[in-house]
């Protein structure tokens, strides 16, 4: 964590940092879960397969894509977002037991 963020190479919508602000869909990827802030500034929707931006959308001016929740997107039908830029991304608070008791 002392590090920060590194971007994935590549992914559903490219090149970022991967978060998603339902906490259930944090909660399946593990046992720690990060409160995070924001701040996406411009944001584009990527709301089907094959979206003319879903992968260049950072080269098109957008700091963050998101996915909406129920758009067949994802499996989980739930809410999924990309951040090009780790700087970005600040982690608030931790939990270590799925977001019950939070560490600042």
């Amino acid at each position: 964590m002392s590090s920060g963020f590194v971007p994935s190479s590549d992914g559903m919508l490219g090149k970022g940092v991967y978060w998603s602000d339902d906490a259930t869909k944090a909660k399946a990827y593990g046992t720690t879960v990060l409160k995070l802030t924001v701040m996406c500034g411009k944001i584009k929707k990527i709301d089907q397969q094959g979206h003319a931006l879903q992968k260049t959308w950072s080269s098109r001016g957008f700091h963050t894509a998101w996915v909406p929740a129920n758009c067949g997107m994802v499996t989980s039908e739930l809410s999924e977002n990309c951040t090009f830029d780790p700087g970005r991304i600040r982690v608030q608070a931790v939990s270590h037991d799925s977001g019950d008791n939070w560490e600042v």
